[in-house]
């Protein structure tokens, strides 16, 4: 009877929520595109400004009205298969430490192109709500190499840390092209039942290109929260109303790669009627 007890909780922890299950994850999250980072062959040192740049990009967002702010190392390209420098991920970890202090919004990191394990470290002692996982349960062909699944080690990561971090994994990501036959809807449902992932997100094929909205259905059949994670504008939201919310980084950016605030809340206030908020 304890044997199954201790089953019937274990289990309990893997069930994927649905999204009216209040789980506290955020409906809208701008992208804070971060200069070179140190450990970039592009970094030109200056650290000190590269974190004024997150904490004033973070603020826009903020007063924007995004619940969410995800900073990504996207100016560190070309990109690793996994990033291990110890010199990039401490600057994600002040960077991310910088911005929690400084916003209301959730804060969540992406560090490109597979490094979910260590985005999860960096967000759990910095203060971080969820992290995005390229190839959280699949392997992924792409520019920076192979791709290969880091469930497992994302989830020794955050149990080492007792840390509460939600896991954002894309299914059939951009930039890649998954080393299966598997059908998006059957990737979707490995994440959701094996993976420990918190929501899924599609793409398009490639960074500003959005996806089929056929895609939205077909992860939606997993049960988890799904995002729409690249090609949104004003213009094309009420194309995904089914979706739980949006991630958006390039339609946000003005030429010096810091968020333009007009587009920002012309943003918002497209996608709080798309999703009904």
């Amino acid at each position: 009877m304890e044997l199954r007890k201790q089953y019937d909780k274990w289990t309990a922890k893997r069930t994927p929520v649905a999204p009216a299950g209040g789980m506290g994850l955020p409906r809208l999250i701008g992208t804070v595109h971060l200069p070179p980072l140190p450990g970039s062959p592009r970094y030109g040192g200056g650290f000190e400004a590269l974190v004024d740049f997150a904490v004033r990009s973070a603020r826009s967002l903020d007063e924007a009205g995004f619940d969410g702010v995800i900073l990504e190392n996207f100016n560190d390209a070309p990109f690793k298969a996994r990033t291990r420098d110890p010199e990039t991920i401490a600057a994600v970890a002040v960077i991310a430490r910088e911005v929690r202090r400084a916003v209301s919004a959730q804060i969540g990191v992406n560090i490109l192109r597979n490094s979910a394990p260590e985005a999860a470290a960096v967000a759990a002692v910095a203060g971080g709500s969820f992290v995005r996982a390229n190839a959280l349960c699949e392997v992924v062909s792409a520019p920076e190499g192979l791709l290969e699944p880091v469930a497992r080690e994302v989830a020794e990561v955050l149990a080492r840390l007792k840390a509460d971090v939600k896991v954002l994994a894309d299914v059939h990501v951009k930039h890649g092209w998954p080393l299966h036959q598997r059908p998006l809807a059957e990737v979707a449902l490995d994440c959701a039942e094996r993976g420990g992932a918190s929501a899924l997100i599609v793409s398009g094929a490639r960074t500003g290109s959005p996806p089929d909205p056929a895609s939205l259905a077909e992860a939606s059949r997993a049960g988890l929260p799904v995002y729409v994670g690249s090609g949104t504008t004003p213009d094309n939201l009420d194309k995904f109303r089914g979706a739980y919310g949006f991630i958006v980084g390039t339609y946000l950016k003005r030429p010096d790669g810091g968020i333009d605030a007009e587009k920002a809340r012309r943003y918002v206030e497209a996608a709080r009627r798309a999703l009904g908020i």
